[in-house]
């Protein structure tokens, strides 16, 4: 069985679905369509009875290169103008609860899931990964918190959810200076479980571990998850509420339009604090 979307494909096969990314933009950016319909997805994932597991992973050479900028960009626009008051800001925080609500989807969906990671992994990728229960990744992997560096506190669920699969220190030093890590390093600070030598085994590998799991009493699959996600529920729920928050207030500034001027003129940023 196989469902297409715009932004991922569905295949459903032996009681495990594998859901790929595909874009439509490059290198499987997450742009309007990701953020509709991941929801609908796991949706339809978590109420398929025949469902197991599931796989999730990227087409052609990368996993994800994070947040449409050019295709999500108009989002924040009406917060940017000079004075923008009380409406642009609740507009704007209705928007990231709703993009929030995409990866928690995920995170949220009663089958366990498994992520195939190749090639980047930037900004909205790694809030993707965070929210699956096992990670593996190929040796050509690469991942980045990215979005200090765009002058954004990253808001959509790495700072949730990665406290409870780093430690402290290894988390802090990739959010506050979004460097990129490669998928060794990765698997040392136990961002992922395993690397493999490309991504064929990887994704391999990810399907081996869903067989396994299907082969499991499914009830005790889903009781098994339900508890372990019970430890971490409303922890994650309140930072996301706190930054969804905070971004609203706060993300405008001369800094972000700095940042994002700088991606889009493959440029350095000179960021001046305002």
């Amino acid at each position: 069985m196989t469902e297409s979307y715009e932004s991922v494909t569905v295949e459903i096969k032996d009681h495990v679905a594998q859901v790929t990314l595909i874009g439509p933009g490059k290198g499987n950016a997450m742009g309007p369509a990701f953020w509709s319909e991941l929801p609908q997805v796991f949706a339809a994932l978590d109420a398929d009875r025949d469902v197991r597991a599931i796989v999730l992973t990227g087409s052609g050479k990368n996993f994800s290169y994070g947040l449409d900028l050019a295709a999500m960009g108009g989002t924040m626009t009406p917060m940017l103008a000079e004075g923008a008051l009380a409406r642009p800001r609740a507009d704007f925080h209705r928007e990231l609860q709703r993009m929030q609500g995409a990866i928690t989807a995920v995170a949220d969906c009663r089958t366990p899931t498994i992520a195939a990671i190749q090639g980047w992994c930037i900004g909205g990728g790694v809030d993707l990964i965070s929210a699956v229960d096992i990670r593996y990744a190929s040796a050509d992997a690469k991942f980045s918190v990215r979005e200090v560096k765009l002058a954004i506190v990253a808001d959509v669920g790495s700072l949730a959810r990665l406290p409870l699969i780093l430690s402290d220190g290894h988390l802090r030093e990739l959010a506050l200076t979004g460097k990129d890590i490669d998928a060794a390093r990765a698997e040392k600070i136990g961002l992922v479980n395993d690397v493999y030598t490309d991504a064929e085994a990887c994704l391999a590998a990810a399907h081996a571990t869903a067989a396994e799991i299907a082969a499991n009493p499914p009830l005790t699959v889903a009781g098994v998850k339900d508890v372990l996600d019970e430890q971490r529920t409303d922890r994650v729920a309140a930072s996301l509420r706190y930054v969804a928050a905070w971004n609203s207030a706060f993300l405008a500034s001369k800094d972000l339009l700095e940042g994002i001027g700088a991606i889009m003129g493959k440029r350095t940023p000179k960021f001046t604090g305002e």
